[in-house]
């Protein structure tokens, strides 16, 4: 593999650790200020509906359309057309977003029926909800703009400055949680203002690349339409994931009491960290990579590359899931058990935490499959296996929580984050299946060997973190400096016990940042 392609990689996954540990942070800062009652439920909900059509629309849909038509563009067309193409899209996708944004402010009473339907039993839960969802819909607006200019930069082999743009939406939370808290209102400004922040910090990148954006009549542009009619069907088949997030919300609104949306938040939230340093940032590094390679013609490359992101996910990834599972009472006290976070909150975070961990490899391997399809301009097949895992998925959600309500199961909310880890699972085989079917991914020689190396390090890797912890044992009742040391000290064992069992067992990790495939 490209040593350009794994400091791609490497650039965007330290940016994103860093937007990542802010997050961490700012999840702090909410959990302890602001606890995981009813005021919060009606937050992340809110939060999460913008949050949502950013990940459909912006990051999922417009950027994996958006991206192989500009690389294409640029080699087979003039700067001039590239320039022109910019234009008719942003003029389009402006104009768009202003409309969509205005209907969201509009009708937020309507969509916080939609997805919080449990929440009009309690009138001013509804009430609050609706209100602050009125704060932070816009930032679809300028987050989806911010994606454009991302996506500007992502063809032109810049990465580090999209990469670190999310850190403003946490550095806004933090000071909104820290000067205001308890007022969960001021969390929604932030968000609003936080989007707005996030999309002048590109501008002058894009500008030093003399393709800011000119005002045009750009919907009549072929190229635009053609982005269009890709976008349509990635609006669903990229986003499969958060569409199921976001529903398990709709679940969890109408279990008993309150809390479950928070908890599930917050869970949700520990496994995406490892999902966007790694995972993710792996994924948004080969799109343009895998798009050069089709236009180019490039089959060979293509699959080489695509390999090479799937070892590097699970050399990755792997431990990292069996550290949440394993470590997922630990990790949730030592981050959240402050204040308004009480040992309850704890336990219920940390149950919904060991199902997410499950689904951490399933969500993985879906991010780094789909941009083999998008980088093809290939949009129906994604769409028509995200939609079967989507239902399934929702079935098994649905079912298995209303069985663990009836049988008196006191943390029913685990039974829809365990359902999001068996979809995710289904997506992921539905798409390596299709891709192997299609041709265009050929896995290279020495996976078996791969695996069993890697699998022996990680048990080494889970028995020394299971040790550490039970000898620490105090993760309740021990101050908070004195978990955060001890989890450290785990964490910090276990990650040297993976590293060594696996150049015990002959696979040196740093050859997979410079070959595509065979045995690392």
């Amino acid at each position: 593999m490209s040593r350009s392609l794994a400091r791609s990689s490497g650039i965007v996954s330290l940016a994103t650790l860093l937007s990542r540990l802010l997050g961490f942070v700012r999840d702090m800062l909410q959990a302890a200020l602001f606890g995981a009652g009813a005021a919060m439920d009606a937050f992340f909900v809110a939060f999460r509906i913008p949050n949502l059509f950013r990940r459909m629309f912006a990051e999922g849909a417009f950027q994996q359309a958006f991206v192989p038509v500009l690389k294409e563009a640029q080699a087979r067309g003039t700067e001039a057309e590239v320039r022109q193409l910019v234009d008719s899209v942003a003029s389009t996708l402006g104009a768009f977003l202003m409309l969509l944004t205005a209907a969201g402010v509009l009708a937020a009473p309507l969509l916080m029926m939609l997805f919080a339907p449990g929440f009009r039993e309690d009138a001013e839960k509804f009430a609050t909800a609706v209100t602050l969802l009125r704060w932070t819909f816009p930032y679809l607006l300028f987050i989806s703009l911010a994606a454009l200019a991302s996506g500007i930069l992502h063809a032109h082999g810049r990465f580090a400055v999209p990469a670190i743009t999310p850190v403003l939406l946490n550095i806004s939370l933090i000071v909104a949680a820290l000067c205001y808290a308890p007022s969960v209102e001021a969390l929604a400004i932030a968000v609003f203002v936080a989007g707005i922040l996030q999309l002048c910090f590109q501008l002058p990148s894009v500008w030093r690349l003399g393709l800011m954006p000119r005002p045009c009549a750009g919907w009549r542009d072929p190229a635009v339409r053609r982005i269009v009619l890709l976008m349509l069907p990635i609006m669903l088949g990229a986003s499969i994931s958060q569409l199921s997030l976001l529903l398990d919300s709709v679940i969890a609104s109408f279990l008993p009491g309150d809390g479950s949306v928070s908890w599930l938040w917050y869970a949700d939230r520990l496994m995406e960290f490892p999902l966007g340093v790694f995972s993710i940032a792996i994924a948004t590094v080969i799109l343009p990579y895998l798009s050069g390679q089709f236009a180019n013609a490039d089959r060979a490359g293509f699959s080489a590359t695509l390999d090479w992101a799937l070892r590097l996910v699970l050399l990755l990834g792997v431990p990292a899931a069996l550290g949440l599972l394993v470590l997922a009472e630990p990790i949730v006290a030592t981050l959240f058990h402050h204040n308004a976070f009480q040992a309850r909150d704890v336990e219920m975070t940390a149950a919904a935490l060991v199902a997410y961990a499950f689904a951490f490899i399933g969500f993985s391997f879906v991010k780094v499959l789909i941009p083999a399809f998008y980088s093809r301009q290939e949009t129906k097949a994604p769409l028509q296996l995200g939609a079967i895992a989507f239902g399934a998925g929702m079935l098994v959600s649905v079912t298995l929580s209303v069985t663990l309500v009836r049988v008196g199961y006191e943390a029913p909310h685990v039974g829809i984050a365990a359902s999001t880890a068996a979809a995710s699972w289904l997506h992921a085989w539905l798409l390596y299946r299709r891709l192997r079917r299609d041709g265009v991914y050929s896995p290279a020689s020495g996976w078996l060997v791969y695996l069993s190396r890697l699998l022996l390090a990680a048990a080494v890797m889970s028995v020394v973190a299971t040790l550490g912890a039970n000898q620490f044992g105090q993760w309740l009742s021990a101050g908070a400096v004195e978990r955060g040391i001890a989890l450290l000290c785990v964490i910090f064992a276990a990650a040297v016990a993976y590293l060594v069992a696996l150049l015990a067992t002959g696979l040196k990790p740093w050859r997979m940042l410079e070959k595509s495939g065979g045995d690392a």
